[in-house]
């Protein structure tokens, strides 16, 4: 399956605008955002796992990335609440499930092989540091090599200078309304700007958005 497959190309999805379709367990659901490959595949997705549902036991050959969106995850560590940020390294394993239910956002096949840190974050509890711009308050989350994984908070009114991503960019908007001179982006969209891209980013509502940069060059 190939759907926003091509990195080079810019790609926007509205998650609520996507049918959920059932994974191979049951009470397990996803709305793909993008996706290489069939079942084992470089992946980001909306993964939805009613009360009492659970994946069996398996391992990421290439990594895992999640972000706890809704509900309590859990696996063989713990339980993960909502705004909670974790990266499985590749070769990890283990066997999720939620008692209550949960949504959280999903990124496979995506992580440098050396990157060996396995992180688990309440972004609940953690700092918030000043940005670039007066407005902007940023929680780092990661960085490898050029990878920066981070949520930054932007204040109604808040306008960052126009500038490059030579690695690429992606957003998943979490609470409010982003904008750039290419569109709105409310909660629940996903943006994916390809290496080489610019933008003039603003908020006029407020928002809070996760952000990861300095990824998409090896892939391309």
């Amino acid at each position: 399956m190939k759907l926003n497959a091509n990195l080079k190309e810019r790609a926007v999805m509205f998650a609520e605008d996507i049918p959920w379709k059932d994974s191979p367990m049951t009470g397990v659901q996803r709305r793909m955002l993008e996706r290489d490959g069939e079942e084992v595949a470089r992946a980001t997705t909306i993964v939805r796992y009613a009360p009492g549902s659970y994946f069996s036991a398996h391992t990421h050959g290439g990594g895992e990335e999640f972000l706890v969106l809704e509900g309590t995850f859990s696996d063989d560590r713990g339980d993960y609440e909502p705004g909670t940020y974790v990266r499985n390294p590749v070769g990890s394993s283990h066997t999720p499930y939620s008692k209550e239910g949960c949504i959280i956002l999903v990124k496979l096949w995506q992580m440098d092989s050396e990157d060996r840190r396995q992180i688990a974050i309440d972004t609940s509890r953690g700092e918030w540091m000043p940005g670039l711009v007066p407005g902007l308050q940023v929680m780092p989350l990661h960085s490898y090599k050029t990878e920066q994984v981070a949520l930054v908070k932007w204040a109604s009114g808040t306008t960052f200078q126009r500038h490059q991503h030579p690695r690429g960019e992606e957003i998943f908007v979490l609470d409010g309304i982003f904008e750039d001179e290419q569109g709105t982006y409310r909660k629940g969209t996903w943006l994916r700007n390809p290496p080489g891209s610019t933008h003039e980013p603003l908020s006029r509502e407020g928002c809070l958005i996760y952000v990861k940069t300095g990824h998409l060059f090896n892939h391309c």
